[in-house]
């Protein structure tokens, strides 16, 4: 039950790295639409790379899927299918509410619902509350909502510092449609980790099996992207058939160029593999945070944004921006890795408690 909260705090920020990373090799292919890369970059995410680092770091990988409960497969797939229409409707929350209101809706009910939902449903967050180690890790969790806040408010700011529209939605503005699906969105983007939630009987087989602890929740990840590449290749799929944009695979596009397929295809391999790393590290980390690995999901996006913004920097995305914005950015980094320390914190007290 201990675990080593630290070394999970640095699992979910490589995590969290890779997540922030994975679509920058997708902005270097060329010639190919949205639907055409990111349905071959997906193939990675959701099948090649689970499957392949599964195999290489797990014990009798289809003999634990075999044995699992039908049931539990079921579920895991299930919750990876909702979070897949999540991330899909999520464009869709910026489009109608704009950066700054669409971020922190969405963000901010992805991290409730993927947090505080397991605890919940399975009626411990009583006895989280009731411990000063929960305690400090739920503020961990206020203060990770703090940073979301703060810097999607910093990058509503960069755009009206930098001369443009707030953001692509807000020549569409509408808050009734933009809430309800900013709401539908964060909740089905958090059902992810309700998918990880419902893999703890393939992890109890894993660890039967003899796998090291560290990589016990691998396994899971091959079903629950099983459900998130169902939903993005029924979709892909739609464009493609509507678009005509099939073609594209095999080097064919409207305006006669030749796009370089081995390097786009390269390129979509890396961007889809470090897409999968979040999830790869996420698991261990969450195997290290011992009685609140429920916290995991709030260092997860934590990171993710964090990485996100800095990356913005390294761009020269807020090249231009005001003192006062990018004095607001770094307000909210601050606010996310100073809640990474508390969630840490919590699960090391509690561990210390419980060696």
């Amino acid at each position: 039950m201990g675990g080593n909260p630290p070394l999970g705090v640095l699992f979910h920020w490589l995590g969290g790295f890779a997540s922030a990373s994975f679509y920058v090799p997708y902005k270097r292919i060329k010639l190919w639409s949205w639907e055409i890369f990111w349905l071959a970059g997906g193939i990675f995410s959701w099948a090649i790379a689970p499957w392949l680092f599964a195999s290489l770091r797990t014990e009798d990988l289809l003999g634990v899927l075999a044995s699992t409960p039908s049931r539990t497969l079921l579920w895991c797939w299930f919750w990876g299918a909702m979070w897949g229409v999540g991330g899909l409707t999520f464009g869709l929350t910026m489009r109608y509410l704009g950066l700054s209101l669409g971020m922190a809706v969405a963000l901010g009910l992805t991290t409730v619902i993927g947090t505080m939902g397991p605890p919940i449903f399975h009626g411990t967050i009583g006895e989280i509350a009731s411990r000063p180690s929960g305690q400090l890790t739920l503020l961990g969790i206020l203060v990770t909502l703090a940073g979301i806040v703060v810097v999607a408010r910093a990058g509503s700011a960069k755009d009206k510092d930098l001369g443009g529209k707030i953001s692509e939605g807000v020549a569409e503005f509408d808050l009734r449609k933009g809430l309800l699906i900013a709401v539908f969105s964060g909740v089905m983007s958090g059902c992810f980790a309700w998918g990880l939630d419902a893999g703890q009987p393939i992890r109890d087989l894993t660890l039967a099996a003899g796998t090291d602890p560290l990589s016990q929740g691998l396994p899971v990840l091959c079903v629950v992207l099983a459900g998130g590449l169902t939903t993005n290749a029924i979709w892909c799929a739609i464009l493609i058939r509507r678009n005509r944009s099939f073609g594209q695979f095999l080097g064919r596009v409207p305006t006669g160029e030749k796009p370089r397929l081995l390097v786009n295809y390269l390129l979509a391999a890396l961007g889809g593999t470090l897409w999968y790393f979040q999830f790869f590290f996420y698991t261990m980390g969450e195997s290290q945070m011992g009685r609140y690995g429920f916290s995991s999901w709030t260092l997860h996006m934590a990171s993710i944004i964090l990485f996100s913004t800095l990356w913005g920097f390294a761009l020269k995305e807020w090249k231009g921006a005001s003192l006062r914005t990018r004095t607001l950015v770094w307000t909210g980094i601050g606010l996310l890795v100073g809640s990474t320390v508390i969630i840490g914190a919590g699960n090391m007290i509690e561990a210390g408690m419980n060696p």
